[in-house]
C-alpha cells in the first residue's frame, strides 16, 4: 500500500478535480441544453452553413476555401500538439524509466509531479487525436462541398457533409480546449500550490467563453 501524504498530494488532486469536474458539468450542460453552450450551438451553425452553401450554385469555391482555412487551422493544432507531446515525453521519459529500476519503493513510483506529468501527456494526446480527426472530417467535407450544386450525386451527400462539418468542429474545439486545460497542469508541475488556483481561474474564463450568445432572428 502506498502511503498517502495529504499535505503533499492535495494540490495535485485539487487541480485534477477542478478540471475533471468542469469537463463533466460541461458535458451534462451540453446534453441538457445544447443551444445554451457555445460548442454545441456552433456545431449546429456549421451544419446549417453547409446545407445552405451546398444547395446554392456558384458557391463551391467559397465553400472549399472556408473548409480549407478550417483544415489548415486544425492541421496547425495537430502539429503543435504532436511537437508538445514528443517534447513532454522526452523530458518525462527519464523519470518514467526510473520506475523500472531496482530498489525503487512504491512511494517513489507515484509522486504528485509524476501524476501531473501523466495528466499532461493525456491532455496532449487527446488534443492531438481530436485535431487529427478534425482534419479527417474537414478533408472529406471539402470534397462534398466542391461538387457542383446541380449534380445529382451531391444531393445524397449533403446530409453526410453536414454531419462531417459538425463532427470536425466538435473535434477541433476539443483539441483547442485541452490545449488550454494543460495550463493549470503545467503550473502545478512548476509549483504545486499554484495548480488549484490556476485551475479555478482557467475554468472560470472558459465558463464565460462556453456560454452561447442568443441570436435574435
Amino acid at each position: 500500500m502506498i502511503p498517502f501524504d495529504v499535505a503533499q498530494w492535495w494540490p495535485t488532486l485539487a487541480t485534477i478535480f477542478v478540471l475533471v469536474l468542469y469537463q463533466s458539468l460541461l458535458a451534462v450542460a451540453e446534453r441538457v441544453n445544447p443551444k445554451a453552450m457555445a460548442r454545441s450551438s456552433h456545431a449546429h451553425l456549421r451544419a446549417i452553413w453547409f446545407d445552405a452553401i451546398a444547395r446554392r450554385a456558384g458557391t463551391e469555391i467559397l465553400a472549399v476555401q472556408t473548409l480549407r482555412n478550417s483544415l489548415m487551422s486544425a492541421t496547425m493544432t495537430a502539429s503543435t500538439a504532436a511537437l508538445a507531446l514528443m517534447g513532454t515525453i522526452s523530458l518525462a521519459a527519464p523519470s518514467f524509466n526510473a520506475m523500472a529500476a531496482d530498489g525503487i519503493t512504491a512511494t517513489d513510483l507515484l509522486t504528485p509531479r509524476r501524476a501531473l506529468e501523466l495528466v499532461l501527456l493525456l491532455f496532449l494526446f487527446v488534443s492531438l487525436v481530436s485535431s487529427v480527426m478534425a482534419v479527417r472530417y474537414y478533408t472529406h467535407a471539402s470534397f462534398i462541398a466542391g461538387m457542383p450544386a446541380d449534380a445529382l450525386e451531391k444531393r445524397s451527400w449533403i446530409a453526410i457533409g453536414e454531419n462531417y462539418v459538425r463532427k470536425a468542429g466538435l473535434f477541433y474545439s476539443t483539441g483547442l480546449r485541452y490545449f488550454v486545460l494543460i495550463t493549470p497542469v503545467v503550473v502545478g508541475i512548476v509549483h504545486p500550490l499554484a495548480g488549484p488556483i490556476a485551475a479555478v481561474l482557467v475554468t472560470a474564463v472558459m465558463y464565460k467563453l462556453d456560454q452561447s450568445h442568443p441570436v435574435e432572428v
